[in-house]
Parts: structure tokens; C-alpha cells; sequence
């Protein structure tokens, strides 16, 4: 059972350039762990030293934000989809 995770352009550096990988499905929480043990270092940029997600990176679960459901205690299944999208900023 397996679930397919978008890797956004500033982190394929540590997915050897790959835009996706798939992992088994489980908590979002189970997911980042499996991904930082693939790739060394993947954790610390999605989460806190509070164990919360990082306020400047969104996720989503078949389009809809993890922050609306239940954060790394998100459930996930076999064929989801998973996104992680940096936040943007800029000015004028």
C-alpha cells in the first residue's frame, strides 16, 4: 500500500532530483518518518523542534490541508496523494 509524495523543487536535492516518491501509506507523521529515513534530513525541513508541521511549509492530502485535518496525525491510504508546497512571500 503505497502513497504517492510530491517533492517540491528546493528539497529534490535531497531526493537525489526525483519530483515524487512513493511510501507506504500510515500517519502523515509515519510517512515524514520513512521519508527522513530514506533521506537523511527530509524531517527537519517539514517539522519543528516541537514536533509540529514548520509554519512556512504547507501539506496536502489530495488537496485538501492537513492543518484543517489532523497534522501529522493525518491518515493516509493506499493511492493518496500527497503535496509539499513551500510557502511563498514577496513584495513590491
Amino acid at each position: 500500500m503505497s502513497v504517492m509524495v510530491r517533492i517540491p523543487t528546493p528539497l529534490r536535492r535531497m531526493t537525489n532530483g526525483k519530483d515524487k516518491v512513493e511510501v507506504d501509506s500510515g500517519s502523515l507523521g509515519d510517512l515524514v518518518e520513512k521519508l527522513n529515513g530514506e533521506y537523511p534530513g527530509f524531517k527537519d525541513r517539514l517539522v519543528d523542534e516541537n514536533g509540529e508541521l514548520r509554519y512556512f511549509v504547507n501539506i496536502y492530502l489530495n488537496g485538501e490541508d492537513v492543518r484543517f485535518m489532523d497534522g501529522l496525525g493525518t491518515s493516509t491510504s493506499e493511492g493518496d496523494e500527497i503535496s509539499i508546497v513551500p510557502a511563498v512571500a514577496g513584495g513590491c
